[in-house]
């Protein structure tokens, strides 16, 4: 091809894109071209034209787009027409599901709840197609352990998992395991993560594998599934890339921006199999996501308990949600093998509709934007002899079966940022049960709610228990005067929140992937008291086990780190190590053989901080030799730092092992407890980790509790305190 001059580049640019949106193909020396497209057409959501006379051209150029990707990708579709991935075209709904919550798992009992769990998503929000068993973060870092040893310690361990997602199977429902490529600084495996993953599927019968933090998951991955078990489908968290899309079966859209008039899901319109979830976790507002499932017959990420924080959803959105899931189940179909027409005509300007057809039935849905109820008509639709219309959320007939060829102009009620339904078919094509389905579509209809606020759940702070008070105090205690002080907090804001349910209000407390050092000051009353001197050491451990016949209830990962527990065996080089590889239970009964109890949170600061509020418990600055920050590669005896005492003359509350407190505390779905001192161990190479090293005095770690298997690690452990009077 001969060089063009500016002006000339510019008319043939014209021209071929004129000829794109009219579908044209644009041919040079007599071969065709390829359309030249807005760079938008390759965002994450094609955007809508704004104005109804441009979306006709909209569409053609659509149509086009896809098949000229396709062309040039050389799309095979032969993964999506394997019978075995046949569900993932169904997973509208998928929960993201916290392993520790408390919902799923009873920690009083010692035993799942999957029912339960099953049951209440039911009912708050039509129920789930999937759920991802979230396992390792926010604690993952606290010790050496990798992320697979997360899912080997679960309460059964893998057996005990793999009957959780027997149980889910037996109620329809698919589980996908995590995988978090970031985590590279804990214990490795010997023997790549692929290998483990898929080992990991075998062992669970699990059904697919979110790859947190990725946009797509490597040939080798998607070769050792399909040799693993069948049917195995992964999906993204970072938007899917469309050279991709041919063996990700699903992906999430986070985070999405879309259009005012509803766009268009790019990699749900290449492939219409292709099924996402719509996820914007840390917004109270959830219409928007739904909106876009609606319209683009794909799918809803629920996630409330995000992290151990939470932020739930409104009723409004639990409202819609349930409405919209029956119809997208019962008609899955129609989003994935009919002729799919985006932001067809409608009546109302805040109204959007999209058409869908298959095999004589077509079902319209329409989302509305406005901030009001619309009433009213919405739709021209024309009826073929025989057919009728049917509100598919409401669960009314509209009109029909007509005996001819008639047009119909459908009303709807729509409330604020609602949606709607319309259905035009044959009776004969529903099936004999579909008077039940619209039975069922009109009781949802009458217990939907509009309310925009989520209800919170209340935190309960347990209250440390009593001890028997002491004038005196004992020789390997020191007093703590009363005094009433401005403790300040200072950590890394994680997603996991802070110490109540949601997040503290103001844009400090923001969640961000930067994790942003915040502070904040409390008003504290503390009463006189006495702490330990040191922490309880595995000597003093031992004797406790001989004396009392402590037995926990359960035995799992309890004082792994020694060769008998049973026998008070330990490594004697130990003895006068700080204990670990105990729980929150384990280290209250210690204490209440001691007559005492753990320190609050707010007294273990004030202890490490004294009267002068110091940042660490010798000074205000990082000095060497002063704890074990590691550089042994374990822990060290209680008493190896002389230097680095605290004012009131406490040993080894910097580094060494995290110190359990009595700040526990639940809103009913997380249980947690704050964690003071910091440890010798951190895992590097990730921010994502929980944090290591030696912590400041004024640093609380929220740690997530579940079962003792899990919470006992080989960094924690802890000392105790006792009321004076």
């Amino acid at each position: 091809m001969s060089s063009f001059s500016s002006q000339s580049r510019r008319e043939f640019l014209r021209a071929i894109a004129f000829a794109g949106a009219a579908g044209v193909p644009f041919f040079v020396g007599g071969a065709p071209a390829a359309v030249v497209f807005p760079r938008e057409f390759e965002q994450d959501i094609i955007p809508a034209p704004e104005v109804p006379s441009d979306r006709e051209v909209w569409r053609s150029r659509l149509l086009r787009w896809r098949e000229q990707r396709r062309a040039e990708l050389r799309y095979d579709d032969s993964l999506y027409r394997r019978p075995e991935f046949a569900w993932t075209q169904r997973c509208f709904s998928c929960c993201f599901l916290m392993l520790c919550d408390e919902r799923f798992w009873d920690a009083k009992a010692g035993r799942w709840t999957v029912e339960r769990f099953l049951d209440a998503g039911r009912g708050d929000f039509g129920g789930f197609d999937a759920v991802v068993l979230w396992h390792a973060y926010p604690r993952i870092g606290v010790d050496d352990r990798n992320q697979f040893d997360f899912y080997r310690d679960m309460p059964g361990g893998l057996a005990g998992l793999r009957a959780v997602v027997g149980t889910l199977h037996r109620a329809g429902v698919r589980a996908f395991i995590n995988y978090n490529p970031w985590d590279t600084g804990t214990r490795r495996e010997g023997r790549p993560d692929v290998e483990a993953l898929c080992q990991l599927v075998r062992d669970l019968d699990a059904d697919g594998i979110f790859l947190d933090t990725m946009k797509e998951g490597d040939a080798e991955l998607r070769s050792g599934l399909d040799a693993a078990r069948p049917g195995v489908a992964l999906e993204s968290e970072i938007a899917l890339p469309l050279e991709r899309v041919h063996d990700h079966h699903l992906s999430w859209a986070q985070w999405f921006p879309d259009s005012p008039a509803p766009g268009v899901l790019r990699n749900k319109w290449f492939e219409p199999r292709h099924l996402q979830h719509q996820i914007r976790r840390w917004d109270s507002d959830h219409s928007g996501e739904l909106h876009t499932a609606w319209m683009n017959g794909s799918g809803m990420m629920v996630w409330e308990n995000v992290f151990g924080a939470w932020v739930g959803w409104n009723e409004r959105d639990r409202s819609l949600l349930r409405a919209m899931l029956p119809v997208q189940r019962r008609f899955a179909g129609l989003f994935t093998a009919g002729p799919w027409k985006p932001l067809i005509p409608t009546l109302q300007p805040e109204v959007f509709a999209s058409e869908w057809i298959e095999k004589g039935t077509t079902l319209w849905t329409l989302v509305n934007r406005a901030e009001r109820t619309v009433s009213g008509p919405v739709l021209e639709v024309a009826l073929h002899a025989g057919e009728a219309l049917w509100d598919v959320i409401a669960g009314r007939r509209i009109a029909g079966p007509v005996s001819e060829a008639t047009a119909v102009s459908v009303e709807l009620t729509m409330g604020p940022r609602g949606l709607g339904g319309v259905l035009r078919a044959h009776p004969r094509r529903l099936g004999t049960d579909f008077a039940a389905f619209l039975r069922s579509q009109r009781q949802l209809a009458r217990r939907a709610g509009w309310g925009t606020t989520a209800p919170q759940p209340v935190t309960v702070l347990r209250a440390p228990p009593p001890t028997r008070r002491r004038t005196h105090v004992p020789a390997d205690m020191v007093e703590v005067p009363s005094v009433a002080v401005e403790l300040t907090s200072e950590l890394r804001a994680r997603e996991c929140g802070y110490y109540e349910s949601g997040l503290p209000p103001g844009p400090q407390f923001a969640p961000s992937y930067e994790f942003k050092l915040v502070r904040f000051t409390r008003h504290v009353t503390l009463r006189r008291f006495a702490i330990d001197l040191a922490p309880v050491t595995n000597g003093q451990f031992a004797e406790f086990l001989r004396a009392s016949g402590y037995r926990p209830r359960h035995p799992e990962k309890f004082l792994a780190h020694w060769s008998d527990w049973r026998q008070q065996r330990f490594p004697i080089e130990l003895a006068d190590h700080p204990v670990t590889y105990v729980d929150l239970a384990d280290a209250r009964a210690y204490a209440r053989w001691r007559g005492r109890r753990l320190p609050t949170e707010e007294e273990w600061q004030y202890a490490a901080q004294g009267p002068e509020g110091l940042r660490w418990p010798w000074g205000n600055e990082m000095l060497p030799n002063r704890c074990n920050g590691g550089e042994r590669g374990g822990t060290t005896p209680v008493h190896a730092f002389p230097d680095g005492r605290s004012p009131f003359g406490c040993w080894d509350l910097c580094g060494n092992v995290w110190a359990w407190t009595e700040s526990e505390r639940t809103d009913g779905r997380t249980r947690c407890c704050l964690l003071k001192g910091g440890s010798y161990y951190t895992a590097r190479g990730s921010g994502w980790y929980f944090d290591g090293g030696p912590r400041p005095n004024a640093c609380p770690a929220k740690f997530l509790m579940m079962w003792p298997g899990l919470d006992r690690c080989a960094t924690i452990g802890f000392r105790c305190a006792k009321d004076l009077d």
